[in-house]
């Protein structure tokens, strides 16, 4: 298994290498490996696939832009999801997202209860975490969705592990104290 895992990263950084001197197929590779990814994290941050999906189209361009100034000193996903970030939050700035829960229900309808249930708290969920300060929200989605460490984190967002931990511990109480009173009429 270690093997492997060295293999993945000798392999990876001979992508990075042959990207760097302007291999667009290996580029490509990157980018097929990464963009699930990417997506699952500016989705996250914007809450519309269509903006998620822009987002992540201009991190990969900006990505390929500023490869050659690439250091490994951080992790290429790391690099990545900085860039990535930094996207979703430009195309937020240009284009507020409009959560509408009230159509989610209504064109559900015809489903049991229960699942009613279940969207309304998804959504719920969704659109707190969309109110969180960009600072906290992007700390959250990135330890709790992408299972980022703190130091992982720490190096995406260039701050300091301490911060990356009152970030997430404001996030986290913020969610809970904004959920508690829906959660409590379950």
């Amino acid at each position: 298994m270690v093997v492997a895992s060295i293999q993945q990263i000798d392999m990876e950084t001979e992508l990075i290498s042959r990207a760097q001197n302007g291999d667009r197929d290996a580029f490509g590779d990157l980018v097929s490996k990464y963009h699930q990814a990417v997506i699952r994290v500016v989705y996250r941050m914007c809450g519309e696939m269509h903006i998620a999906e822009d987002a992540a189209q201009n991190a990969f361009i900006r990505a390929w832009q500023n490869l050659p100034n690439y250091q490994p000193s951080a992790s290429f996903r790391s690099w990545l999801y900085r860039i990535a970030i930094n996207a979703a939050l430009d195309m937020l700035r240009r284009e507020k997202p409009v959560v509408d829960i009230e159509n989610t229900v209504i064109s559900q309808s015809f489903k049991v209860e229960r699942h009613l249930m279940k969207e309304e708290q998804t959504q719920l969920v969704k659109r707190t975490i969309l109110s969180l300060p960009e600072t906290s929200r992007t700390v959250l989605i990135l330890r709790e969705y992408e299972e980022l460490s703190y130091k992982e984190i720490s190096e995406t967002l260039d701050i300091p592990v301490g911060t990356v931990m009152s970030r997430l511990n404001y996030a986290r109480k913020t969610l809970a104290n904004a959920l508690r009173p829906s959660l409590e009429d379950v």
